[in-house]
């Protein structure tokens, strides 16, 4: 009697053991009774009856969508290629499972077509400068327009946009013609200055007696400190003056 009992235990605890499912706290699980949704089933473990009852389990986690590289028109007519991350989680599991087939895939299209309607509508120089307004203006599109199946976006990133290799040529040759015109401008504000501040000393000089003498001497002073340097005397206007001056008078004589 205790042999034919045995393997009956034995089988009735294999079926309860293969009733048994675990939900991990990360997921919420979903019950059908005779293909009716009838409840949703908290993290733990519960019960299913075999051919009566079934169990969808849902990942509630954040998840990450990377929305590949997509081909779009700018506004001023300019093909640009963008791709982007979409963070996304379930907020409504019944939803997600109910009203739509895959909702991981759904949503990932939802997203490549909205960014392909967005970057069509502002020019390359938004676009490039604009990025975070425009990835949020994605984020709010594609969030309202999943709200039905439960789910939540929480942002959208853009990581790249590509451009075609002769308009990086062009945008290169831009920024380089900017920097030379920078560049010419700080040095004409520099010799604009220069001339200033020697047009002051040339005054200072101008109104100091010996001033010009004493100039003179520092420069020669100056020269004179390297070994290397060819030094050259120069002879103020004034001598030059006076050596006339005596002439003239030489002269009248």
């Amino acid at each position: 009697m205790t042999a034919f009992i045995t393997p009956i235990i034995i089988g009735i605890v294999i079926i309860l053991v293969s009733c048994i499912r675990q939900i991990n706290q990360y997921e919420r699980g979903l019950l059908f009774n005779r293909g009716k949704y009838s409840k949703m089933l908290s993290p733990g473990w519960t019960i299913i009856i075999p051919v009566f009852q079934s169990l969808t389990k849902v990942d509630i986690r954040i998840k990450a969508i990377d929305v590949p590289d997509q081909e779009a028109l700018t506004r001023d007519n300019i093909p640009v290629h963008i791709n982007a991350v979409i963070y996304y989680k379930v907020l409504d599991s019944a939803k997600a499972i109910l009203e739509i087939e895959n909702y991981n895939y759904a949503t990932s299209q939802l997203a490549q077509t909205t960014m392909r309607n967005i970057v069509g509508e502002y020019s390359l120089d938004q676009l490039l400068q604009d990025r975070h307004a425009i990835a949020e203006k994605i984020k709010e599109i594609v969030d309202k327009a999943s709200d039905p199946w439960g789910i939540d976006v929480q942002t959208v990133e853009l990581k790249d946009i590509i451009l075609p290799e002769k308009l990086k040529r062009t945008l290169a040759k831009v920024a380089e013609a900017e920097r030379e015109k920078k560049a010419v401008i700080v040095i004409s504000e520099g010799e604009v200055g220069a001339a200033k501040n020697m047009a002051e000393a040339a005054k200072t000089l101008a109104t100091s007696p010996g001033a010009l003498h004493l100039r003179t001497l520092q420069t020669v002073n100056d020269l004179s400190s390297d070994q290397s340097n060819t030094t050259i005397w120069m002879l103020p206007i004034e001598a030059i003056k006076a050596v006339e001056g005596i002439q003239k008078h030489l002269n009248n004589k």
